[in-house]
């Protein structure tokens, strides 16, 4: 109801407003209901979403912490795990999520002013800012068990979230197409992220893998955003030749071209299933 208020006093309102400002307005509503929606679709939704990646952790520490500790000495194995996961959700997360978006939203096309973009651009920040409030929360909680959780570089830390950032988001917007054009395509994209979570070395430095076979998981651009995030984090740690953050960013910014590109190509043609 809140939605098509705003929807409505944009149409009435169109003669004497800018395209930027239509869009803001439609941005803000769409932000507002997918954020009730993800919040209070179920009892307690909201305390799940801070209480999930804490039980990840805690079993992740369990099976891993010991090795991890023989691994990375000088090095909190619980901030070094947790670094990965939040590395990784912030692509997963982002990707998986905007996938829906406009399958989620397909009522809203009726509207003139909302387009299928739009909805994926506010999903993607959505799970952005849950992602972040997750791992404040999880970084409060180690920090009161005495775990170093101030980055020695900030910046690095903020370039790498915002490269895994934008690589969910161009992965999002190619697949939300897909998903729409041949829903199959879902569920392809559905099983190829369980093995990636394996192979971007959330629980394990990248060091740790043999030389022979450290090139091909190289290959995985969330790899050297992950590592670069880590580099930010613990000034001891360093990370092995190859890692280059600009490899992360070159893929963000071909999925963002591929995915921008398909919304163009098919964007009359979502709108009118």
């Amino acid at each position: 109801m809140a939605f098509a208020d705003d929807t409505t006093n944009v149409q009435n309102r169109n003669s004497v407003r800018s395209p930027a400002s239509i869009t803001w307005a439609v941005w803000k509503a769409l932000f507002l209901r997918e954020a009730v929606a993800r919040l209070f679709a179920g009892r307690a939704a909201w305390v799940w979403i801070l209480v999930e990646p804490v039980v990840h952790l805690f079993y992740l520490n369990l099976l891993f912490g010991f090795v991890l500790q023989r691994l990375i000495s000088g090095i909190d194995g619980g901030m070094f795990i947790t670094t990965g996961v939040v590395g990784f959700l912030m692509v997963q997360n982002t990707a998986m999520r905007s996938k829906e978006a406009i399958t989620a939203n397909m009522g809203l096309f009726t509207y003139r002013q909302v387009f299928p973009i739009d909805t994926v651009l506010v999903r993607a920040a959505l799970e952005a800012m849950l992602v972040l409030i997750s791992a404040l929360f999880l970084f409060t909680g180690l920090g009161l068990f005495g775990s170093g959780v101030v980055p020695h570089d900030v910046l690095s830390v903020m370039a790498a979230l915002s490269a895994l950032w934008l690589s969910g988001l161009g992965l999002g917007l190619m697949m939300s197409v897909a998903n729409e054009l041949v829903p199959e395509i879902g569920k392809i994209t559905d099983m190829l992220f369980r093995p990636l979570y394996f192979l971007s070395g959330i629980m394990y430095p990248v060091s740790a893998i043999p030389p022979a076979y450290r090139d091909w998981l190289l290959v995985n651009p969330f790899v050297h955003g992950i590592e670069t995030l880590r580099t930010g984090f613990f000034p001891q740690y360093h990370a092995v030749e190859g890692v280059s953050l600009s490899y992360l960013l070159v893929f963000a910014l071909v999925t963002l071209c591929l995915g921008l590109a398909l919304h163009v190509r098919f964007g009359g043609r979502l709108v009118a299933q």
